[in-house]
């Protein structure tokens, strides 16, 4: 799908992409020199959007911070960005404008894996280094020697959403002996089904359902009673956020409880998600890229989110940032160094630079290996609890009370409540 994807997206014509985005540019503070232009497209309208505000609060507050201890190379940061709408169409226009209008120095990548992919063809035309931001397996079928991947997934990327979910399931007692795979019919939720698929055959599971469901599905209901159907001990769901919502929806409404159910759904990360569906999160078990233990505390983390979140409101992105907002602010962190120890802005530089270097980071120390994805995984797999009936408040999700971190052991901080029954 990728190979097409890159053929369609070549084709795109610069005038595309100028009628569908919107300019978001930011000034930069007064300082001396011309600034250095950094463009990228973000997740700010459609689905996605509650995830691509943090990320891009998270850039700003890098971008504040840079200039305020004045700036790289004696100039001061311009972060130029534009709207992608959580899709693909717009991307190739954008990222085309940014370098053939706006003159910007550098790109950094779009959020999530279908924006991601549309924009490398751009970036590969004009041999542009590009780090992107949350993007599953982008760089598979490319194999583009400038491409980096700001996600803690490792070098083995489409199963290591849900490692950990089967990790966890291979130990129960008693183990389960059947699984059910549901996937949205998009590029993410393919690519980490099909590493869902991996980890339960490795674990000797026997697929008793699997299917997948349009991107415009909104009932989820005739879905989940097909897979309550297959009575399947274990159940891994890859979405998107509001397939999540409304999968977890239906599996309440339905009273479906398989052992464990969960995986690769992303959205549940969101605080806005996790206020709407409150107590029916109970006994789901799902990723993480972070959460506020004190093991996952380094230098500079508890200011940033200070920071972040006197700001938040204002900004109308995710009151807590646990998800994006971090990692907007560390994927910064890697170029701001690439360019600091390099003293250059050229794109074969930085990124021999990056292949070679390690970071640190508000999130920990990353290295990326030969493909540009992480050199080792950090994903979490964490198991919702505990969450009282009733309106949850942002307190309600603020630290470790509601969730429990299953996996890697190196992390860990409890156990699973099994079957998913007893959590609810």
């Amino acid at each position: 799908m990728l190979r097409d994807l890159k053929l369609k997206l070549l084709a795109f014509t610069t005038a595309a992409g100028f009628a569908l985005a919107a300019p978001f540019a930011v000034p930069a503070n007064a300082q001396s020199g011309e600034p250095i232009k950094i463009g990228f497209s973000m997740a700010l309208t459609g689905p996605l959007s509650p995830n691509g505000k943090q990320a891009l609060l998270g850039l700003q507050i890098w971008e504040e911070e840079v200039n305020s201890k004045g700036g790289l190379l004696g100039r001061p940061v311009k972060l130029i960005y534009y709207d992608d709408q959580s899709q693909s169409a717009p991307v190739p226009g954008i990222y085309t404008k940014l370098l053939d209008v706006d003159k910007v120095d550098l790109i950094l990548g779009p959020y999530a894996t279908v924006p991601a992919a549309a924009a490398m063809p751009v970036a590969m035309q004009k041999n542009k280094m590009m780090i992107i931001l949350f993007g599953l397996g982008v760089n598979t079928e490319f194999k583009y020697d400038k491409f980096f991947a700001m996600i803690p997934s490792g070098p083995d990327t489409k199963p290591a959403f849900t490692a950990g979910f089967f990790e966890v399931a291979a130990k129960l007692d008693p183990k389960p002996q059947t699984v059910a795979f549901i996937a949205a019919d998009q590029e993410f939720s393919k690519n980490a089904c099909d590493g869902a698929k991996d980890n339960a055959k490795k674990i000797g599971l026997r697929t008793v359902y699997d299917r997948s469901y349009p991107p415009n599905a909104t009932d989820f209901t005739p879905i989940m009673r097909g897979v309550a159907a297959a009575n399947p001990d274990i159940v891994a769901v890859c979405s998107y956020p509001l397939d999540s919502v409304g999968i977890v929806k239906a599996t309440n409404e339905i009273g479906f409880k398989p052992k464990m159910i969960g995986g690769a759904m992303v959205g549940l990360q969101a605080t806005g998600i996790k206020n709407q569906l409150g107590a029916l999160l109970n006994g789901w078990t799902n990723y993480e890229t972070w959460v506020p233990d004190k093991k996952m505390f380094y230098d500079g983390t508890e200011a940033f989110f200070k920071k972040y979140q006197a700001r938040a409101q204002a900004a109308g992105a995710d009151l807590l940032g646990y998800y994006l907002g971090g990692w907007g602010y560390a994927y910064a962190q890697v170029l701001e160094q690439a360019i600091k120890e390099t003293k250059s802005l050229k794109d074969d530089v930085l990124a021999a630079y990056i292949h070679k270097a390690s970071f640190k980071t508000i999130h920990g120390v990353v290295k990326f290996g030969p493909t540009g994805e992480w050199e080792k995984s950090g994903m979490l797999q964490v198991q919702y609890h505990n969450i009282k009936p009733g309106t949850p408040t942002v307190e309600t999700w603020r630290g470790m009370d509601y969730q429990t971190v299953l996996t890697p052991a190196e992390l860990k901080t409890g156990d699973l409540i099994y079957p998913f029954e007893k959590a609810k």
